[in-house]
């Protein structure tokens, strides 16, 4: 049964609507004021649902999360007389609500924008928080804005056709956010399963709203990244370097950057718990390891936004559910690499 919960940012409102039905998106925006973004695999796989509205259908991927992509989608716009009383959703994963926020921020100098995400990991993290962004070469979500979604909509619905892979990714944040800020859900997290949640949707449902609330009251107390949000960070500053350098998705990087993270952490506070995590991400078929060159992979990570002239801000873990800053050396990075 649909949920509304309304959440507080700096300069607007968020609604969120839990436990939804893309049917009542309608309700929320006019269909004849609307414009869908959405992806190819996800309007294919559920057609019927797109039939009111005006939509324009992208390719699917991370290579096409890039300027030339924007450019294309402002073309369409103008042609479909889009003004500044449009409203923008993004239907469909990251990539998407990435692109229909960052347009949302820039065509004509910013319109209305709302997400129905469609996977599991744009549920729990990819939509919330105002991040929208677009990737330059392989420096990932390098130009960019922060600005808030006036809603977002969740049908569990589109879970039923998403791809093993794609749940796997999804629960590469879910372990993240146990990691940083919640050790009662990490304890859960072990003692369930994927397959469970794959089959019981509703303790899914209650596992999603619980990620997507974990979020978005971090987010409510550091909107700009100025302090606590960073810690969201953990695992995504390896993750940002191999991600499309490597062909990875996002889930099996920000996996690989959390256990070295993990690692590293050892050194630095003493984490005992670092063979836990690893454990964890393993048992929801996600990677540990990767085998890369780590000259490129460190030419990647001395531009990435976390750096602070030749210090980067990284994200340890203390214990399991306390997480932390520590300015790293680029050189002493490079000899952890």
């Amino acid at each position: 049964m649909m949920q509304k919960k309304v959440f507080q940012f700096s300069h607007s409102s968020v609604n969120y609507y839990f436990d939804s039905s893309f049917l009542n998106l309608k309700d929320i925006t006019d269909p004849k004021n609307t414009i869908i973004i959405t992806d190819e695999n996800v309007y294919t796989a559920h057609e019927k649902k797109f039939k009111p509205w005006n939509s324009i259908v992208l390719k699917p991927g991370e290579q096409f999360k890039v300027q030339a992509t924007v450019d294309s989608i402002i073309g369409q716009l103008i042609e479909m007389g889009a003004d500044r009383n449009t409203v923008l959703v993004g239907v469909g994963g990251g990539v998407i609500s990435d692109l229909a926020g960052f347009i949302g921020c820039i065509y004509m100098r910013g319109i209305q924008f709302g997400f129905v995400p469609t996977t599991l990991l744009s549920m729990v993290d990819a939509s919330i928080g105002g991040k929208n962004g677009i990737d330059v070469g392989f420096y990932k979500n390098m130009i960019g804005c922060i600005k808030q979604p006036s809603f977002i909509l969740h049908d569990l619905d589109f879970l039923k056709t998403l791809p093993e892979k794609e749940w796997q990714n999804g629960f590469a944040e879910i372990i993240k956010h146990a990691a940083i800020k919640d050790a009662a859900m990490f304890e859960e997290l072990e003692a369930n399963k994927l397959s469970v949640y794959q089959k019981k949707i509703q303790s899914t449902a209650l596992l999603i709203q619980r990620n997507a609330i974990l979020k978005t009251k971090v987010v409510q107390k550091d909107e700009f990244e100025q302090g606590d949000r960073k810690l969201l960070n953990f695992g995504h500053t390896l993750a940002h370097a191999l991600e499309n350098q490597y062909d990875l998705t996002h889930g099996e990087a920000v996996a690989i950057g959390m256990a070295f993270a993990g690692k590293i952490s050892q050194e630095y506070s003493s984490f005992k718990e670092a063979d836990r995590l690893i454990k964890l991400i393993d048992k929801y078929g996600l990677p540990v390891t990767a085998g890369y060159n780590h000259n490129k992979v460190f030419d990647i990570l001395q531009s990435d936004k976390k750096r602070e002239n030749d210090l980067v801000n990284f994200i340890l873990l203390k214990s399991i559910g306390k997480a932390y800053i520590e300015k790293i050396s680029l050189e002493k990075l490079y000899n952890l690499l």
